[in-house]
């Protein structure tokens, strides 16, 4: 199995990264040159333990042209293309570095353009969402997407948050987790701005107010195991028809900015439905990428979505599983989940995280290495 580390540039200008990661013996490292806000341990630092990224933003320079939508930069690091200098300090080191990038996931924009975020059927907005469905969000993925692979040598482009996110997302100190059925919060996450509305083959008013009501039903049932609704087949068809074809649209635009012949890696997810960092993968993604990762964090379910995502996407699609080694509950057997992985038909196993995997945690990451090695 091909083994992808990922990390943040402050990680990888850490003295002493380079080495850990060269016996550790990754293929690649993804730095992220495009991130949202975080406090991000530094476990391995001699000289703080976080880094507070109090915004989105973008670790490579930032010049002038970009529209409606610019990116952010960090002061909380010392170069205006920290994310280059990880790139380049990895390749003089003989490592493959890939490019990580977070596309609509951008709370500082989401507030300072709350006219081109996701919108439920409610009215409210989420900042943290910008909207697939806005040509200025397409338009600022793309040239994100091409600002942060100019100049750099990459073994591949990384893309997160390629499609849209929904009600169901760590938001400042979050206050929802358990309160919404797996079918509202599905409801709740459906964007209703006026750009995807424009693309409704019905009444704007009259959709939004049945999704109002359905959700409204869903939370009085008290069910929080609930995964269906009432809602008209056709009229769910139609909203999934609409946010596939926006996200179709997003990735169209950011991919035509690639150079030619560059590995594309994908977050994505089976379901159609789910939003997020890694949202649903619509019926044409696969003809546009070389390998999608798919969410392996709890192992009960990673080998089947892999063996799922194995049998419904083309054999040349190569099928990755994120995985991680900062969960509050370690993988009581790593090696054993890598091979459980790679007998589902992960040719893939995607780390998280080489910088925020510290001393205690360090062993995992050389045991699921090795363990993939071996498969």
């Amino acid at each position: 199995m091909k083994v992808t580390g990922y990390a943040y540039p402050w990680d990888v200008l850490e003295p002493g990264f380079v080495s850990r990661v060269q016996d550790l013996g990754v293929d690649e490292v993804a730095v992220a040159l495009s991130y949202h806000s975080a406090r991000a341990a530094t476990p391995w630092s001699a000289s703080r333990t976080s880094v507070v990224a109090r915004h989105a933003a973008f670790y490579r320079p930032v010049s002038d042209g970009w529209g409606e939508l610019r990116p952010s930069t960090p002061d909380w690091v010392a170069s205006d293309d920290s994310g280059g200098d990880a790139v380049r300090l990895l390749n003089k080191a003989g490592v493959p570095a890939a490019a990580w990038i977070v596309l609509t996931h951008n709370s500082r924009l989401g507030y300072e353009h709350p006219d081109v975020v996701v919108r439920n059927c409610f009215g409210e907005p989420y900042p943290w969402a910008l909207c697939p469905s806005q040509p200025a969000v397409r338009e600022y993925a793309a040239k994100l997407t091409a600002a942060a692979v100019a100049g750099l040598e990459l073994s591949s482009v990384i893309l997160e948050a390629c499609g849209p996110l929904g009600a169901v997302h760590q938001h400042q100190h979050e206050k929802t987790d358990g309160v919404w059925a797996p079918a509202v919060a599905r409801l709740l996450s459906i964007c209703c701005c006026d750009a995807c509305a424009s693309s409704w083959d019905l009444d704007a008013d009259t959709v939004r107010a049945q999704l109002v009501e359905e959700v409204r039903r869903l939370v009085a049932t008290g069910d929080l195991g609930v995964t269906g609704d009432r809602l008209p087949p056709e009229l769910t068809q139609m909203l999934l028809r609409v946010r596939q074809r926006a996200t179709d649209e997003l990735r169209a635009a950011v991919l035509a900015v690639l150079p030619s012949g560059m590995r594309i890696v994908l977050h994505g997810a089976l379901d159609p439905w789910v939003t997020g960092a890694l949202p649903g993968l619509t019926p044409s993604a696969a003809d546009d990428v070389d390998a999608v990762v798919l969410f392996g964090w709890a192992p009960a379910t990673g080998a089947e979505a892999v063996a799922a995502a194995r049998e419904a996407l083309p054999e040349r699609v190569a099928i990755g599983s994120y995985i991680t080694a900062v969960a509050a509950a370690p993988v009581p057997d790593i090696a054993a989940y890598a091979g459980e992985l790679a007998k589902a038909g992960a040719a893939e196993l995607h780390l998280y995280h080489l910088g925020l995997a510290g001393p205690g945690r360090w062993s995992d990451l050389a045991t699921a290495t090795a363990a993939a090695r071996e498969n």
